[in-house]
């Protein structure tokens, strides 16, 4: 091979993954939280249903989207981290809940009763049924939901969109955008999305 074609190859070589990492980082920012085309602000919140912080933000969380109303998007997405054993099996069983319009009440009781199943080391999965249960949900439905690769592979999917984003604990918030960086309260989030708003 001639040194012209030696040097040819590698100028396209370096074009193309200069190319592959602006596509990559593009679209970290669109997934990790859309803007609106219509300006509304969007607030894209990654979090674990057994993590402590995002117990304690939830209440504020809950206030702004009931203040704002639909002049703010919320975007809840699931990030559950490892260490925590029952995590990934509540955000499963909340989008399960889901797919019987009931996916906000698995989140309230998720967390409502976080302390009393949080930090379990064995298997919650009767717990999360019996939410189901006191939510009237299709019980047979509910419990094959649970079983479903497409549904764990949904939430997992959002944990790694998640961390390709900068995401690497919870709560994490993104503001049209920009990840949010103060404490997770809501006057902090208030005031970021004022800001943004204004």
């Amino acid at each position: 091979m001639s040194k012209n074609a030696r040097l040819s190859l590698i100028i396209v070589a370096v074009v193309a993954v200069v190319v592959a990492g602006f596509l990559l980082f593009s679209h970290n920012d669109t997934t990790a939280a859309p803007q609106s085309a219509d300006g509304k602000v969007t607030v894209v919140e990654y979090l674990d249903l057994e993590c402590p912080s995002c117990r304690a933000a939830y209440p504020g969380v809950e206030r702004l989207k009931t203040e704002y109303g639909d002049r703010v998007t919320f975007d809840v997405r699931h990030f559950p981290i490892p260490s925590h054993r029952n995590a990934e099996l509540a955000a499963v069983a909340v989008e399960a809940a889901g797919a019987q319009g009931k996916r906000d009440d698995m989140f309230r009781l998720m967390f409502d009763s976080q302390q009393e199943w949080g930090g379990q080391q064995t298997s919650q999965r009767a717990v999360f049924s019996g939410f189901a249960q006191q939510l009237g949900l299709d019980s047979a439905a509910f419990e094959k939901a649970l079983d479903d690769q497409a549904l764990r592979d949904r939430v997992l999917a959002q944990r790694t969109e998640g961390s390709k984003a900068g995401v690497t604990g919870t709560p994490t918030f993104f503001i049209n955008g920009t990840k949010f960086t103060g404490a997770p309260t809501y006057d902090g989030l208030k005031a970021a999305i004022e800001k943004v708003r204004s």
